[in-house]
Parts: C-alpha cells; sequence; structure tokens
C-alpha cells in the first residue's frame, strides 16, 4: 500500500509539472499581447496619487498652424514665442521641431537662432533616419545646451507604452530628449551603468538588456523606460500637463509666466498631424502627440515614478508557488475545502500583477495566470479520478462482504442442515452405536466438506485482491479429472445420469493450486448433473492443444442461449431455465471458476443451445513440473 501511495504521489507531481511546462511554454509564445492587454487596463484602472506638473507644453497646435500657414512657416512664430518663454526663466527648454533644412528666408533662420541663444538649457531634437541622424542645421546647433532623440516606436500592437532613454547609429548616441531635459534642469551629469543611469539625486532603474528579449524592438542596448502618463483631471478632463498654444502666447504675451520656474517642451500637437500621433494606454482611443509623451517621460522620471518589469525568474518561481498551492488543495483539503484552495490560488493569481503595477513594478499576468488554470484543472481532475477509483474500491471491498455472506447463506446451507440435523439425532434420540459412529461421521465429513468451502471461497476472494499467491505444484492431469468425477458420481447415479471420463493421454500436467483446481473442475461437473434430465450424459475430456491444456465437460442439459452465455459468469446470476428447473443455486459457483482459472493465466469457453446442451471448457497453459510451494500471503 505504501509502495501504491508514492506511486500516485509520482504520478501526481509529473501530471502537475508537465502542466506547468504546457502553461509556461504556452504563456511565452502566445501570451505577450494579452501581457500587453492587462498592463493598459490596470494602467486604467489604477489612479496614482495627483502631482503638480513640472512640465509645460508649448504646443503647435491647429490654432498656430492657421495662423501661419503650416508647418513650413513655424520658424516665425516659433521664434517670437520662444523669446517669451526666455524672458520668463524656465529651468530649460526642449524643441521636439526637426530644424535641419534652412528655410527660404534668410531673416527668419536668425531670428530663430537669436531666440534659441536667449533660451536658457535649451535642447534640441534629432530624428534617426534609416541613412543616420538628422540634425539641427550648425546655426541651431551651436545655440543648443544638447540634443536629444525623439524615436519613438509603438509595440506590435501599436500603442507606445515605453521610450529608450538612448539611442545609437553607427558610433553616435544620443539620449531621449526628456532625460536631456531633465538633466539640463537639474544642472547635473548623466552617470550610467549596466543597471540604471544616474543623474544628480535621481536614479533611474532601467537597466540595459537586449531589447527583443521584452519589447520585440528591432536593436539591441536600449534603455526602454516604461512612461507613467499622468492621468486627465476626472472633473474637467484637461491634461494634467499644462498646455499653451504658441499663437494663444503671442496674443497673450502674460501666459508666458506659466512657463516660469518650468521645464518646457515644445513640439506638435495639431490633431490634423496623424503621424506625429500614438495611442498609449491611457487613452488607446485617443493618440496623444509625441511631444506630449516626451512630456510625461520627463515628469516620470522628476517624480521618479518608475515602472519596472520583474525577473523573468520571479514570475516563474510565483508561478511554482501557485502550482505547489493547486496541488496541496486538491491533495490535502477534503471536498468543497480543496475547490475553495484552488479558488485562492486563481485569485492570487489574477490579483497579484496589479498589486505590484500599484508599487511600480510589471509582473506578467498571462504566465502565472496560465499555470494557475493549467495546474488547479490537472489537480482537479486528477482529484475526480484518485476519489472515483477509491470510490469504486470501497465498493468492492464491500460487495464482496456482501457476496461472501451470501456465499454463507446460500452455498453452507446444505452441510450446515445436515450437521445440524445429525446433531439433533444424537441428542433427541436413543441410538445405537452403529447408528451413532454412522451420524458422526456425516457431521465430521459435512464439517470438513464446510470447511473445505470456506477455504477455497477465502482463497478465491484474497487471489481477486492480490493479497496472496498461488501455490505452484505440479497437477497430473489425468488423475485430477479422475479424483473430480469419482466426486461426482454419486450426484450422477442419483438421476441416472450416465457420467463418462475420456481416456487422457499420459503425462499430461499443469502448474497451480490442485484444490483450486479440483474445486473448478468439481463445480462444472457438478453443474452438468444438476441442470441435465435423467437418462442422459455427461462426458468428461481432456487434451492437449499446443502449449495449452483443455478440459472439457460436455452435457445434454437444458443448454442457454447466447445473451444467457455472456452473463452466467456474473455472481448470482441464474439463467430463466435454471430457476424454474427446481435445483437449489446460488450463481455464485461459476464466476468462482472462472476466478480461479484466470488466476491461473488461463480462459474459460462456452458453447451451448437451449436444449441441446452445454460444453464448458477450461483452457489452461501446460507446463513442465516444478517444485511444490505453498500459498504465502503478501505483505500487506
Amino acid at each position: 500500500m505504501e509502495r501504491r501511495g508514492w506511486k500516485n504521489t509520482v504520478t501526481y507531481v509529473g501530471l502537475l509539472g508537465a502542466a506547468f511546462v504546457v502553461a509556461v511554454a504556452g504563456s511565452w509564445k502566445f501570451g505577450r499581447q494579452l501581457d500587453s492587454n492587462a498592463y493598459d487596463f490596470m494602467f486604467r484602472l489604477y489612479e496614482p496619487p495627483p502631482w503638480r506638473a513640472e512640465a509645460v507644453v508649448l504646443a503647435i497646435d491647429e490654432a498656430t498652424l492657421n495662423a501661419c500657414g503650416g508647418m513650413p512657416r513655424i520658424r516665425g512664430p516659433l521664434a517670437g514665442s520662444l523669446k517669451l518663454v526666455a524672458a520668463a526663466g524656465p529651468k530649460a527648454v526642449a524643441v521636439d521641431v526637426i530644424l535641419a533644412a534652412r528655410s527660404e528666408d534668410p531673416r527668419v533662420d536668425a531670428a530663430l537662432a537669436d531666440a534659441f541663444r536667449r533660451t536658457p538649457n535649451l535642447v534640441l531634437a534629432s530624428e534617426l533616419l534609416p541613412g543616420g541622424w538628422e540634425n539641427p542645421i550648425p546655426e541651431f546647433a551651436r545655440r543648443a545646451a544638447a540634443r536629444g532623440h525623439v524615436y519613438a516606436k509603438p509595440d506590435d500592437d501599436g500603442i507606445a507604452r515605453s521610450i529608450p532613454l538612448e539611442k545609437a547609429f553607427g558610433h553616435r548616441r544620443l539620449w531621449a530628449l526628456s532625460l536631456e531635459a531633465y538633466r539640463l534642469s537639474r544642472g547635473a551629469e548623466i552617470v550610467e551603468s549596466p543597471s540604471g543611469l544616474q543623474v544628480g539625486a535621481r536614479w533611474i532603474p532601467i537597466p540595459r538588456v537586449p531589447a527583443g528579449w521584452r519589447h520585440n524592438r528591432e536593436r539591441d542596448d536600449s534603455r526602454f523606460m516604461r512612461v507613467r502618463f499622468a492621468p486627465r483631471d476626472p472633473d474637467t478632463g484637461a491634461d494634467a500637463i499644462p498646455r499653451i498654444g504658441i499663437e494663444q502666447l503671442i496674443e497673450h504675451a502674460e501666459l508666458a509666466r506659466a512657463f516660469t520656474g518650468k521645464v518646457v517642451f515644445v513640439g506638435l500637437t495639431a490633431v490634423t498631424e496623424l503621424h506625429d500621433r500614438l495611442p498609449t494606454p491611457v487613452a488607446p482611443a485617443m493618440p496623444t502627440s509625441g511631444i506630449e509623451i516626451n512630456a510625461s517621460a520627463f515628469e516620470t522620471i522628476a517624480r521618479g515614478l518608475f515602472i519596472v518589469d520583474s525577473s523573468e525568474a520571479w514570475v516563474l518561481l510565483f508561478s511554482l508557488a501557485l502550482l505547489a498551492g493547486a496541488g496541496a488543495s486538491f491533495r490535502y483539503l477534503p471536498g468543497w475545502w480543496a475547490y475553495l484552495g484552488a479558488l485562492a490560488v486563481l485569485a492570487a493569481a489574477h490579483l497579484t500583477p496589479y498589486f505590484f503595477f500599484i508599487h511600480g513594478r510589471v509582473f506578467s499576468f498571462v504566465t502565472p495566470a496560465s499555470v494557475a488554470w493549467f495546474g488547479s484543472l490537472t489537480a482537479a481532475a486528477y482529484y475526480q479520478l484518485v476519489v472515483r477509483r477509491k470510490w469504486h474500491i470501497e465498493q468492492a471491498a464491500r460487495t464482496r462482504y456482501q457476496q461472501a455472506m451470501q456465499f454463507v447463506t446460500h452455498e453452507m446451507r446444505t452441510p450446515l442442515s445436515a450437521i445440524q440435523g445429525s446433531s439433533e439425532l444424537i441428542s433427541r434420540y436413543p441410538l445405537t452405536e452403529e447408528k451413532r459412529k454412522q451420524v458422526a461421521e456425516v457431521i465430521h465429513s459435512e464439517s470438513k466438506r464446510l470447511a473445505r468451502m470456506v477455504e477455497v471461497f477465502l482463497n478465491v476472494e484474497r487471489l481477486s485482491a492480490g493479497q496472496m499467491e498461488l501455490k505452484r505444484e505440479t497437477i497430473p492431469l489425468g488423475a485430477m479429472m479422475a479424483t473430480c468425477v469419482e466426486r461426482a458420481r454419486p450426484l450422477a447415479d442419483r438421476k441416472h445420469i450416465g457420467l463418462t471420463l475420456a481416456p487422457v493421454a499420459d503425462g499430461l500436467q499443469l502448474t497451480g493450486d490442485r484444490e483450486l483446481m479440483e474445486y473448478a473442475c468439481y463445480n462444472l461437473l457438478s453443474n452438468a448433473i444438476k441442470y441435465s434430465p435423467q437418462r442422459t450424459e455427461v462426458t468428461v475430456s481432456g487434451w492437449q492443444d499446443q502449449a495449452h491444456l483443455c478440459i472439457a465437460v460436455q452435457d445434454q442439459g437444458i443448454g442457454m442461449d447466447q445473451k444467457e452465455v455472456k452473463q452466467i459468469f456474473q455472481k448470482f446470476y441464474r439463467t430463466r431455465k435454471a430457476e424454474e428447473s427446481g435445483e437449489a443455486g446460488s450463481g455464485i459457483g461459476l464466476s468462482i471458476v472462472k476466478q480461479i482459472v484466470e488466476q491461473h493465466s488461463g480462459a474459460i469457453e462456452v458453447s451451448s443451445q437451449p436444449g441441446a446442451g452445454s460444453c464448458f471448457t477450461l483452457v489452461l497453459p501446460a507446463a513442465a513440473p516444478v517444485a511444490a510451494s505453498s500459498i504465502t500471503e503478501r505483505d500487506s
């Protein structure tokens, strides 16, 4: 039993392990988009504490474009607005306008260059093209304190969730526009390490990792920082980062006060310019302009609101813990408590990513959820199978007990009646010495018969339950059949039935338990005699067929149809004609015969026709003589 329990445990653990591998492999292959969707959902669900923005957007909006005649003529209004901004005393100004070509009017470029000269801590944008960096013209570049890239590429589903803090082409590397604006606003330098960046007092925990490993980017060695997009005002719907249009500022110069002590981001926000707008987690249906994404990235750094990816190792360890929890629930908790334990595991799998998110970490949603579901379903299925199997075992044990009791009441009735009647004669009537000896002999023989019946039945039941082994002794076929025929002859004589033993070839023998085999053979003979009319014949024959020995009992009795033949080995089944014959019987004998034959690696064949008799043939393996050994019970 202990060995069986250990084997069940190994099977259970193996199934859970297979469920873990399937769930993890499936989540890695198909779960990336689901993880992204879960991230976006948590982003919209969680409302961070409100903060006062340090960034302000100087917007090239629809009104500005309409006033100046479009983007080709934006340099004049840009120069005028920057002079007003510079006079207000901002901490830094980042311009997300590509100025790689000169305008048709040199005076406009000169005015813009002069505005750049007056602007403190100016950061100009460079754009990465397939052929390399597109930089501002020298007149503008000389006025800038730094240049930053404005590279932004959304994930595979088109949503921008992060920006690269660095971008390189060849030997030239640029930091992000937002990072340079933060550095200049703090008057600090960027100190880099493999695990992050140090900018003044701010530690940015963004390690350099191969971008394709997690973000499916096209280049390696980019530090991708998830942007904490500022939530909109729930009452007014206004952006958390203030925005003032260039045309609006020119018309109302007093608005320049809003830029004092701020970091200003200048760029295109016009809805009509779709090429510079991307969906974000906070508003996937309302694309956000690139300059606003850069401003949100700056706020992420300034506030230290970083969202860092958790290690895959921690995800796997947590998933293993969930699997262990599901497995333990169905292994040790009874009934509905096991399912409640599985529900707790599923709840932990679904809620843990959100708990990590509100604490600034991205924890995979799909992998733990897949493991929890696969593990719980596997454990529940195995639990159901094991419980059902135990139930069947208990039912089988209960059935065997009931059958044993029925066997006692039916099969043992005759010897018990004989013993009871004989003992009553001795006790109630004066008997001669000779008569007393005869009665005592009946009691002795019937008690021995009863003991043999009990022993045979118990041995068959123990063999069926796997609790004992067969005796392994050599049994001469002819002698065994002759013994059974002689025991059955008085029964045949009382009904005037001829009982014939066909000659058996010398040397035929089988290996097994002689007492059980004699019981099986005698049972077939007694049944043949019992259900045959008077003055008919019962023939017993034995022969060898290649590697098997055959014992056949042929009668001329009532016979059976094929439907009845299929059921006669069921315990307590009796055919309709057997019931009508008036012969006593319990229907258990043939089931015991079948068990005995099967324990000897044999089979029993039946051919029968109603009114024409039946032939029962035992087919058993022939074997050379071996040393006899007693039946020994296994340790249980």
